[in-house]
């Protein structure tokens, strides 16, 4: 147990969770597959996938326990009991998981099923990768270094009072790296607010923080089309959560786009915007721009920055910020992967949904603020970015 890389069906974040409750309260009938890309083209070995194999069949094994179920009442109130009742009969299943290496062994990985359950195959599925490729490549870490770097982060966070959530969960280094960062940082970092890990948050009595994906968006994107997918997914989240969650993603489809979408009803309702792409200084006026437009005060929102950050560049983010608007931060890779190796480069999304079974399978995209992070079929890119205006 101690060696596999899940070890528990909470051991992974949040928006998963959330996101499954919409997905079955609003749409129970879709259906969508998730695609992995490992965007720096690792090769992989025969070995390495027969590692793989075991822990898809580890977490197959995997239940919400008791304690567990208790946890999830009584700290995640803003999705109900009934969920969770359906999570003690969920299993992760491993006949569902394709996984396979192509003639250069590039690692590919598809997922299948209804959208509440394909969604939360996600999050495992990348930190099991990132793991066993630590593993493969003979990477062992000198904790007592990795917890130098992270007191030095620490002490920049308690002395500027710069809010931050962990956020590694998808890259990290392990499961064992996740858990003493997450230790040293309940017990040191008086401005930490969180983590996105569920079990993590469990085990160290910390908040549970996250919202929403990309996911949400580039499946309404798909469903309903570009020019409304941002509207009516911050539409229908609010039919779900009535106000709780109230960060809203702002890059699916480029931050532009979700600006002009982003309507006087929603900006005074979400309590702020997560950056997750692109330039945060341009991204900041250009938020500030847009609830001054409405006659919305700035000063009374937040932005949630969370693109690949470190804490000297979340110093000077902060430091734009003041005085114009509330600021925090999602920091992932940097807090659970900072161990002298290069991270893996991994990401996994839902690639193609449909409404039920009767209805025709749509491809999804995402048309980052960041070029190499844009996702899909090119000629579905080009429709969208035709349909929206995007240059």
């Amino acid at each position: 147990m101690n060696n596999m890389c899940i070890r528990s069906i909470l051991d992974t974040d949040l928006y998963k969770f959330s996101t499954s409750f919409a997905y079955m309260k609003l749409f129970p009938d879709a259906e969508g597959e998730f695609e992995f890309n490992d965007r720096d083209k690792t090769p992989y070995s025969s070995g390495f996938l027969s590692a793989l194999k075991a822990e898809f069949e580890n977490i197959g094994r995997l239940e919400l326990t008791s304690e567990e179920f208790r946890f999830v009442n009584k700290d995640i109130p803003f999705i109900p009991e009934c969920y969770w009742e359906w999570l003690r009969g969920f299993r992760f299943s491993p006949q569902k998981i394709n996984a396979w290496l192509d003639g250069e062994s590039r690692l590919h990985i598809t997922v299948m099923d209804k959208m509440y359950k394909v969604t939360l195959y996600e999050t495992p599925i990348l930190a099991i990768v990132s793991e066993l490729r630590n593993r493969m490549l003979g990477h062992t870490p000198d904790m007592g270094k990795v917890m130098e770097r992270l007191a030095a982060k620490v002490e920049i966070s308690n002395a500027e009072g710069l809010k931050f959530s962990e956020f590694g969960m998808r890259r990290r280094f392990s499961y064992d790296v996740q858990d003493k960062v997450c230790g040293y940082l309940k017990d040191n970092a008086r401005f930490c607010t969180g983590t996105s890990n569920v079990h993590m948050a469990m085990r160290y009595g910390m908040k549970v923080m996250g919202t929403h994906p990309h996911e949400w968006f580039m499946f309404h994107g798909a469903e309903f089309g570009y020019k409304q997918a941002n509207y009516l997914a911050l539409e229908n989240w609010v039919n779900v959560y009535d106000g709780d969650l109230g960060i809203a993603l702002s890059d699916t489809y480029t931050s532009e786009v979700f600006f002009k979408n982003f309507s006087c009803k929603q900006a005074k309702l979400f309590d702020g915007v997560r950056q997750d792409s692109g330039d945060p200084f341009l991204f900041t006026d250009k938020l500030l721009e847009r609830y001054r437009q409405l006659g919305i005060d700035p000063a009374s929102k937040t932005i949630v920055f969370s693109n690949a950050l470190n804490f000297p560049a979340y110093k000077e983010i902060s430091d734009y910020c003041k005085g114009k608007i509330r600021c925090s931060a999602g920091i992932g890779t940097n807090l659970t992967n900072d161990t002298g190796f290069k991270p893996s480069n991994i990401v996994m999304k839902l690639m193609k949904c449909r409404m039920n079974k009767n209805q025709p399978w749509f491809n999804c995209i995402k048309i980052s603020d960041d070029y190499g992070k844009h996702m899909g079929s090119s000629k579905e890119i080009e429709i969208c970015m035709h349909e929206c205006g995007i240059s």
